[in-house]
């Protein structure tokens, strides 16, 4: 239950919260392409350099031209996307909650975004104008397991983050649990 936690339950108000990009996974794999950048980086500048800046990683069997300058090149591309990594994670690219309150009768769903003008997605509707729930199950290479919200006159809005599948029953239990508190019908069963 990764992607859409329970944070806080009551009578009236369901709020449920995204973690976005601050997941373990975002962590693992911003070190390993910094490590993985900076080890290609420094192998390429050894070879350049005729000498090891590595103690490994013996230089003198790697030629500059094309090896070590295909190795910086890899390298520098590693660290580029690192650093884009720790900075959706800095940045909490993706985190926010999902609001449904009874008393004030709306729903909110706030997300963080990329830095500028449009940071903050925070979206209110009425829950008059609440339609249904949809569930997406798709299976294969790339699972896809989505709780969306359907408007009226807008497009449909994912409630659940994007990146591992929520388990199958923790996704129908949520999904039941939400379309019997906002008393709306539930697709896509």
């Amino acid at each position: 239950m990764e992607n859409f936690l329970t944070s806080k339950n009551s009578e009236n108000i369901r709020r449920y919260t995204v973690i976005g990009s601050r997941r373990l996974s975002n962590y693992w794999w911003a070190f390993i392409i910094l490590f993985g950048g900076i080890g290609f980086l420094l192998t390429g500048l050894s070879s350049y350099l005729g000498f090891n800046l590595l103690p490994y990683i013996h230089s003198e069997n790697i030629i500059f031209f094309p090896q070590g300058l295909v190795m910086c090149f890899y390298g520098f591309l590693g660290l580029i996307f690192s650093f884009y990594l720790w900075l959706t994670i800095f940045w909490s690219v993706g985190c926010g909650f999902n609001e449904f309150n009874k008393e004030k009768g709306i729903v909110r769903i706030f997300r963080w975004g990329f830095p500028g003008k449009n940071r903050r997605i925070d979206l209110c509707y009425s829950i008059k104008d609440i339609e249904a729930l949809r569930v997406e199950l798709k299976e294969g290479l790339n699972p896809r397991r989505t709780i969306y919200i359907r408007v009226k006159g807008k497009k449909e809005i994912p409630l659940t983050g994007v990146g591992q599948p929520m388990q199958l029953e923790d996704i129908e239990k949520q999904a039941s649990e939400l379309a019997q508190f906002l008393q709306i019908s539930l697709e896509g069963f």
